[in-house]
């Protein structure tokens, strides 16, 4: 079912979600310019002025720039991925963070907003939740919007969801027919039940949306699945060479959950080769790519070491 951000109100929400305690989290890496921005409107609107938001945390992804202080600064607690439960190893990618995130968040109800963005606003917390409060019954919530993607310039440079068209709606329509109606089905604004999302393996990198909409389909059938137009989302556009290894990791786990591959270990990558034009000819330049899963986070034993005990 699809819904739109208007119909729930943070003070109409506040009031419904009784004992349940929220996460609002942020995965970064090298955002410095729009993190505080986007920690600051959460805090603003959904911690001080209604008190929805529980927790408002910042996932920082070995960041070399000023991305942990800014967020820091505007309101945000911030962890380092690389330090949280180090003793279960480390691994670099979007899904990591979320993954990390298991183990020094409380939520019942978690919320993930993408550090990067440009136009939005915090109804997107509120839209997304919306159904996890109102219905017991829903596992998980889609964003829906326009996402246009802008240029240096912040011009409109074209219309965002490339990998969306060119390999995640191809392959739910070959093996997951049920799932063609989820209109973005790799955004990365979306909202999750903890007691789903600590029971489902994770992949580390951007196969993280599709497998976590794969298996609470699998899991909870298509009616636990939501979705929430939001209006209008913008962000920074992608060199086009950059999506191939966002695809890779989006076949991985298709790959995985369809058991044409086992679920890779920590630390399996793969080797991507792409061409440069040069003068001389078209030169090959290889990527490693990362398409390892973390396990269920609730099969994680807290040893004593690093941050993070987890709860289902």
């Amino acid at each position: 079912m699809t819904h739109t951000w208007r119909d729930w109100s943070a003070e109409q929400l506040l009031a419904a979600k009784g004992a349940q305690r929220v996460s609002v989290v942020i995965p970064a890496r090298d955002e410095e310019a729009t993190v505080a921005d986007v920690v600051s409107a959460v805090r603003r609107d959904l911690v001080e002025a209604v008190p929805l938001v529980d927790e408002l945390v910042v996932i920082d992804s070995d960041s070399v720039d000023a991305t942990a202080q800014r967020a820091r600064a505007a309101g945000a607690v911030v962890h380092s991925a690389r330090e949280i439960r180090p003793d279960l190893g480390r691994a670099e990618g979007k899904g990591e963070a979320l993954w990390k995130s298991l183990h020094v968040t409380t939520g019942d109800l978690i919320v993930f907003l993408d550090s990067d963005l440009i136009e939005w606003g915090t109804h997107f917390v509120t839209g997304l939740l919306g159904p996890l409060i109102s219905s017991p019954q829903t596992q998980l919530v889609k964003a829906v919007y326009h996402r246009p993607l802008l240029d240096a310039d912040g011009r409109e440079a074209e219309t965002g969801g490339r990998v969306t068209e060119l390999v995640a709606r191809p392959l739910l329509a070959l093996h997951w027919p049920e799932l063609v109606g989820i209109v973005q089905p790799l955004s990365g604004e979306w909202a999750i039940r903890r007691s789903a999302f600590s029971t489902y393996a994770v992949p580390v990198g951007y196969g993280v949306e599709i497998a976590a909409l794969v298996d609470t389909a699998l899991r909870f059938g298509v009616e636990a699945i939501a979705q929430v137009d939001l209006g209008r989302r913008a962000h920074r556009h992608h060199r086009h060479d950059t999506l191939g290894p966002m695809a890779l990791q989006v076949l991985a786990a298709v790959e995985a959950r369809l058991g044409a591959r086992p679920q890779a270990d920590l630390g399996t990558k793969v080797v991507l080769r792409q061409f440069d034009p040069t003068p001389e000819g078209f030169r090959p330049r290889e990527r490693l790519v990362d398409i390892a899963e973390r396990p269920p986070a609730v099969s994680t034993r807290h040893t004593g070491s690093g941050l993070g005990e987890v709860r289902s």
